[in-house]
């Protein structure tokens, strides 16, 4: 035997044991207390996972979790896709169910497929790990390993359930187990993010599905059909599964409030910590189920620096306040202030707040911008107030602004953006994208590495027409550049044309 070999031996052996040693059987019940506990566990799944699979089952489960586990144990026939965020273990609850399945007989032919042989055995080896050396199952079902086909690829259980790990593009043919066609059919890690680059190669892969593999179920008797793999591209074949599966289940790492959707797991600070080390669009993409492509709209962020503050006639600090009050709530709405000038047909971003924040907080946005300004150039104050948002305007905001004049002694007067509004996504892209295109929408670089211009730099590389991303920075980029607009229209001299010139060039005057 080769070293490699020896090792990977000894190290199926340290599996086992871990297996083993994780599952200690009480050896004072009787058979019949045993078969009594069988029943009352077979009769509550979640139960038997926590009983059966203690090293994995660490962690209460999830709400979402346990709908799962109950949904698909209720129908024979079922197609589900579970797109669940990394660290959500959407393939070791799967394991679980189908683990229940086997051995309490209600299936009996499982093939398990991935996107390549090796990762389909891998996905393969803990189901052969437990029923090998797992205590309990061996307590409670008896000794599954059975005497001659047992290999990592292919085995069939002492109770005669077979299983079968298959890459994808390899002939399933064969797949009968005696008389049983396939009757669980599960694919895991089908995309890989290399692949999803290339439509053929995906148009090649769920052909491969359609036509070889799923035709090897039985079509009289019911078949379970589990796809898990997270949403890495607008097509892939877990999004064409996905579309026509009885239900395709998409959890992200933190809800819509922005919390933690496994927290007996995954807290806010184990979050925060593992997002914090990569960009935002691979959070996006890996934690998030939203493949996003950075620049898909804005496709260059420009930076540079700012012409002195002087030079404008005239700057305008537009606020976006974002509805209720989300401190520290990664899933919700940003609140937005932006310090924008407008020189030289160039659009420039002088200073950016963009943050989950407090309604005061956001009032003082204001006042930071204004001192910074400091009567260097005319400064009007906007804040977007729709018909939806007045009362608030009126209730919350206009108090906290009379608040700030009189505690801090400062001018600030800010009027409400009452304009009524075309759809958020496409007034954005066709009101800034043009101008960034052509190189006129300017990020002041002194303020790069400042946090709240680097979320409005993301927001922009992550624009899309769905808003898949969050675009209240940009949203406020673009109310700004409307008051903009209209104040140089304003401030610049009316053109004075002389009436001969026109009567002479005019070809269609009498």
């Amino acid at each position: 035997m080769k070293q490699i070999d020896k090792n990977a031996l000894a190290n199926w052996e340290k599996y086992k044991e871990n297996v083993y040693r994780s599952t200690p059987v009480d050896q004072n019940m009787s058979h019949a207390e045993r078969e009594k506990h069988r029943a009352w566990l077979e009769a509550h799944p979640v139960e038997w996972i926590k009983f059966f699979f203690p090293g994995y089952a660490k962690y209460e489960f999830a709400d979402f979790q346990k709908r799962a586990i109950r949904r698909i144990l209720a129908n024979d026939e079922w197609f589900e896709v579970l797109s669940w965020s990394r660290e959500l273990a959407k393939s070791t609850v799967t394991m679980f169910i189908v683990s229940y399945l086997a051995l309490t007989g209600k299936k009996r032919n499982i093939i398990l497929t991935s996107n390549s042989k090796d990762n389909a055995v891998r996905l393969l080896a803990p189901y052969r790990a437990n029923f090998e050396a797992n205590g309990r199952i061996i307590a409670y079902y008896g000794k599954q390993q059975s005497i001659g086909a047992w290999t990592e690829e292919e085995f069939i259980t002492k109770s005669g359930v077979a299983f079968r790990a298959i890459g994808a593009g390899q002939s399933p043919r064969g797949s009968r187990n005696e008389s049983i066609r396939p009757d669980v059919l599960l694919v895991d890690d089908f995309d890989t993010d290399e692949d999803c680059k290339n439509p053929d190669i995906i148009q090649k892969r769920w052909e491969w599905w359609e036509q070889a593999l799923y035709p090897t179920r039985s079509t009289s008797e019911p078949t379970l059909i589990i796809f898990c793999g997270n949403i890495i591209a607008k097509d892939c074949c877990v999004t064409r599964a996905g579309e026509i599966a009885d239900h395709w289940d998409i959890v992200n790492i933190r809800d819509k409030h922005g919390k933690s959707t496994w927290p007996e797991k995954n807290s806010e600070e184990h979050i925060d910590r593992t997002l914090s080390k990569i960009s935002t669009m691979s959070q996006q993409h890996e934690y998030f189920n939203n493949p996003i492509s950075q620049g898909e709209i804005f496709k260059d962020v420009v930076y540079a620096k700012v012409p002195p503050l002087s030079k404008f006639k005239a700057l305008v600090i537009y606020g976006d306040p974002a509805p209720g009050e989300s401190k520290g709530k990664k899933g919700t709405s940003f609140k937005a202030v932006m310090l924008l000038g407008k020189l030289n047909d160039k659009l420039y971003v002088i200073k950016a707040r963009l943050a989950h924040a407090l309604n005061a907080e956001f009032i003082d946005w204001y006042v930071e911008l204004l001192q910074f300004v400091a009567n260097k150039s005319n400064v009007y104050c906007w804040m977007e107030n729709n018909k939806l948002q007045d009362p608030f305007f009126q209730q919350v905001f206009k108090p906290l602004v009379q608040k700030v004049r009189k505690d801090k002694g400062i001018d600030l007067y800010i009027r409400g953006d009452e304009e009524k509004k075309t759809e958020k996504a496409t007034r954005i892209e066709a009101n800034l994208e043009p101008i960034n295109r052509a190189g006129n929408l300017i990020l002041n670089i002194d303020e790069k590495d400042n946090p709240h211009m680097k979320e409005l730099e993301d927001q922009f590389k992550l624009f899309t027409l769905n808003l898949k991303y969050p675009a209240d920075g940009p949203d406020a980029v673009e109310g700004g550049l409307r008051k903009l607009n209209s104040l140089i229209s304003a401030l610049e001299p009316p053109v004075k044309i002389n009436a001969s010139q026109l009567r002479s060039k005019n070809k269609y005057r009498l």
